[in-house]
């Protein structure tokens, strides 16, 4: 039987000098209706989460994504989670959880319109088989994201930071890549430099070395990529952040998009010009990222 979970978060202050906070839990059937018709977050998307990668019944790299959420509320003017308190829901919801690949959802909604707030949620529920993504690759498009590389620094009101539940847009470009014969998208700013995809971080290897661009540009800081920065940076390799051309993606000698639940996906070909795949780190890669990771 798939097993699925649920549990409703009666979210305390940051600062909170507890340590068990088991009585602020309320598991909740995962199939039944359990938020109201004035939830901002259904309303407007109005809210910020995380999805957790879980393998065997062991939540990874729980401390970045905690720290990832509360950047995120930060962003969006949310009350920051008790970290506490949130790691002990992970942990509750990861132990509910069977063999294999699971993912783990975090939400923190603005709340109830004219009503309480915020409201905040986790859910676990089996995660889709990636393998042959994670063997065969991906083929992507490159999509204009509008914007100048420094836009998020002008005008940081378009929360391009934050990992929030708008995600209309991004869900947008992963029809219009599939419009166009392509498994996935990766963005450029409006003054040609590469951004990320949709839900996943990018990484290039340029013989030796491997870059991404900076998370200073309205990027997501993948916890992925952290993870991947820390194995290549074990192994001897040079990694580095930095302003990707776009023209540098036909040029890499190989690449990648990764993501908490797909991990390590190869790209094959950008706009219809192949790519080389290193089978061999890729496989290294994933190898690495089923390992339990804290």
């Amino acid at each position: 039987m798939t097993r699925r979970f649920a549990l409703m978060i009666d979210p305390v202050a940051a600062d909170a000098a507890r340590t068990d906070f088991a009585d602020t839990f309320t598991a909740v059937d995962a199939a039944a209706p359990a938020l109201s018709v004035g939830e901002l977050s259904t309303q407007r998307g109005d809210g910020v989460f995380e999805s957790i990668g879980v393998v065997d019944g062991h939540a990874q790299e729980v401390v970045p994504h905690l720290e990832r959420l509360a950047h995120s509320a930060d962003l969006c003017d949310l009350p920051l989670p008790n970290q506490e308190q949130w790691r002990q829901a992970i942990e509750r919801a990861a132990a509910d959880c069977g063999p294999g690949e699971y993912v783990i959802k975090l939400i923190l909604s603005r709340g109830v319109e004219h009503g309480p707030t915020p409201t905040a949620w986790v859910t676990a529920a089996p995660a889709s088989d990636f393998s042959a993504v994670r063997a065969n690759g991906v083929q992507v498009v490159t999509l204009d994201r509008g914007y100048d590389l420094d836009i998020a620094a002008r005008a940081p009101w378009l929360l391009l930071g934050a990992k929030t539940l708008s995600y209309a847009v991004n869900m947008a470009a992963l029809r219009e890549a599939h419009r166009r014969g392509a498994d996935d998208a990766i963005f450029l700013s409006r003054d040609g430099f590469v951004l990320e995809a949709p839900t996943a971080s990018l990484i290039l290897r340029m013989g030796d070395r491997f870059v991404t661009p900076a998370p200073n540009g309205g990027i997501l800081h993948g916890t992925t990529q952290l993870s991947v920065y820390e194995y290549l940076a074990e192994r001897g390799f040079e990694a580095e952040y930095d302003r990707v051309p776009a023209s540098d993606l036909t040029r890499a000698d190989a690449a990648w998009l990764v993501s908490s639940v797909r991990l390590a996906a190869p790209i094959t070909a950008v706009d219809g010009i192949a790519l080389p795949v290193d089978h061999r780190l890729t496989a290294d890669l994933n190898a690495y990222l089923l390992s339990p990771r804290d």
